[in-house]
């Protein structure tokens, strides 16, 4: 039998994290271990209430999941076939199961999970860095202390969004996307759209609301620039009226579900026709890594979160100049950390 186990854990972001819907201090997220005979696997939910989870239902999901995964983990589709009978949404609890399973399978077999889905660690994307929102001028000093990164992501949805384009625009020649979290009507973004067009932008994020699909369509038609759905992509139904009114989708585990869907949902939007990007929430190095194995499948990759935050507790992906660097070791390579007040001999690796 699969055993389950879960602890709520805190990540403190080094900055107060602004985004046009609230400012966030820390994550409240959870970490699951789930246990097959030896093997160990790890993952990690990173909850949002803005799709109505918390680290409280998400440690009341665990609970409601442990007797129900069964007793073979190679059964990846089974298992989160039958977590969507125990209860129909919470994402992110779905994900962190899901990613402590993919774990167990890629440990058992001594394959990273990039290789156990057929994948080349090579093809990763560079990841995008993002700045939350504050005055103009202090988003244009943070984007030049991240020169690291060769590309941005701005958060915008504020009556000065143009002005912080240009102040960011006038200190670094790294590629910008703009990410608005929903926060323009129709009519303005396209206002805001044609006029920092002018900075060089690669493409805009989640311009209006996520249930308002003709505002999406409205926008694409009337400006210069892509437009990557966000809020509005959550299950792959949602793909196909997609595919009529943006030319891209933004996918993340927390949002999504977890491997085993978001990889479906990939291969539906190519399908479509639509470009495809894997984003995140603020999480740790953990799930960051768990998504980070699926990118050689995208065409952009926003995966951050563990950039983000001061005391992340494990370690996995890398970021060189941007570039994801995938750990080679078994299942998704991730280690515990070791703590940053001892020495590097006092590590205890979970991997």
């Amino acid at each position: 039998m699969l055993h389950i186990d879960a602890k709520p854990i805190d990540l403190h972001l080094t900055t107060p994290f602004r985004i046009s819907r609230g400012v966030q201090h820390t994550a409240s997220n959870v970490v699951v271990e789930v246990k097959h005979e030896e093997a160990v696997g790890y993952g990690e939910a990173a909850p949002s209430k803005y799709y109505g989870e918390s680290a409280e239902t998400v440690m009341a999901c665990i609970a409601m999941f442990a007797g129900n995964l069964g007793d073979d983990p190679f059964l990846i589709e089974e298992i989160m076939q039958r977590l969507d009978k125990v209860i129909r949404l919470n994402p992110a609890a779905k994900a962190a199961v899901d990613m402590a399973v993919y774990d167990i399978v890629g440990k058992m077999l001594g394959v990273p999970i990039y290789k156990l889905l057929g994948l080349n660690p090579a093809h990763t994307p560079r990841t995008s860095f993002t700045i939350g929102l504050d005055t103009p001028a202090e988003m244009a000093r943070k984007a030049l202390l991240a020169q690291d990164y060769p590309i941005l992501k701005i958060k915008v949805g504020t009556r000065h969004d143009i002005e912080i384009l240009k102040a960011i625009r006038d200190v670094t020649s790294a590629v910008i996307r703009v990410d608005a979290n929903a926060g323009w009507t129709p009519k303005e973004a396209i206002k805001n759209i044609n006029a920092i067009a002018q900075y060089n932008i690669e493409f805009v994020e989640q311009p209006v609301p996520a249930h308002d699909l003709a505002g999406l369509k409205l926008v694409r038609d009337n400006v210069p620039l892509p437009i990557i759905a966000d809020e509005s992509c959550v299950s792959i139904e949602d793909l196909p009226r997609l595919s009529e009114c943006v030319d891209g989708v933004n996918f993340k585990l927390m949002k999504n579900g977890g491997i085993a869907k978001v990889l479906k949902m990939i291969h539906v939007a190519r399908a479509h026709n639509l470009r495809t990007m894997i984003g995140c929430m603020i999480e740790s190095s953990l799930s960051i890594t768990a998504a980070a194995h699926l990118t050689p499948l995208v065409d952009y990759a926003d995966l951050d979160g563990q950039l983000l935050i001061s005391d992340d507790p494990f370690s996995g992906v890398t970021v060189e100049r941007g570039k994801l660097i995938l750990p080679n070791r078994p299942g998704l390579g991730v280690g515990a950390r070791p703590n940053n007040h001892g020495t590097s001999e006092s590590s205890s690796s979970h991997s």
